[in-house]
């Protein structure tokens, strides 16, 4: 019996000191997407990435109603506090490519553009405001990229190899919309 009270003390300790990071009040539930934005707004800018190397772009299915094609630069993609980073590639019908360094905030559904690429491969840095991911039909880049590849069910990719390998597979597994054209892999028409 002398033990315990002491192995009960530490039984005690060991649970309190286990409590996870992780478990959160329902007010931090009910506000992940808003604490999650203003640790983005609060930390300075995301270094800027090399421009796009075209071995490194992985096409994506967006919608069939569209005639450009898209593409995410897979040695782009970051993952850092809940939020995906990465480099998108609108391809016009005239080989035209439209570039830009965006952000995806998985808790809140918003996107944000930090930079726009030049023909001449660098960037314009012009940090926008974070828009919310709305359902379209058309011009559905962003939530193609949210929901079926960076952000399944609205949680956050692990790492960049998780993002890469969901453009590669045409969907993330965890999609609840998984890509109904499947993978359309690295384009060889570079």
């Amino acid at each position: 019996m002398r033990g315990f009270l002491p192995a009960c003390l530490l039984a005690l300790l060991a649970a309190c000191a286990s409590r996870s990071q992780t478990d959160k009040s329902d007010w931090e539930m009910q506000h992940q997407g808003e604490l999650v934005r203003e640790a983005a707004d609060a930390a300075p800018a995301p270094e800027l990435p090399p421009y796009p190397r075209r071995e490194n772009l992985t096409e994506f299915f967006v919608s069939s109603a569209s005639d450009f094609r898209f593409f995410v630069d897979r040695s782009s993609i970051g993952v850092k506090d809940r939020v995906v980073r990465y480099v998108l590639v609108a391809r016009s019908p005239s080989g035209v490519d439209n570039v830009s360094f965006e952000a995806i905030n998985c808790a809140a559904g918003e996107y944000r553009i930090y930079a726009r690429g030049h023909s001449d491969g660098t960037w314009t840095s012009r940090p926008g405001g974070w828009q919310k991911i709305v359902p379209r039909s058309v011009q559905r880049w962003h939530n193609a990229l949210y929901a079926e590849f960076f952000c399944p069910a609205g949680v956050a990719i692990a790492d960049a190899a998780e993002g890469a390998r969901a453009l590669e597979r045409g969907a993330n597994p965890l999609s609840a919309a998984p890509n109904s054209k499947g993978a359309v892999g690295n384009s060889p028409a570079f």
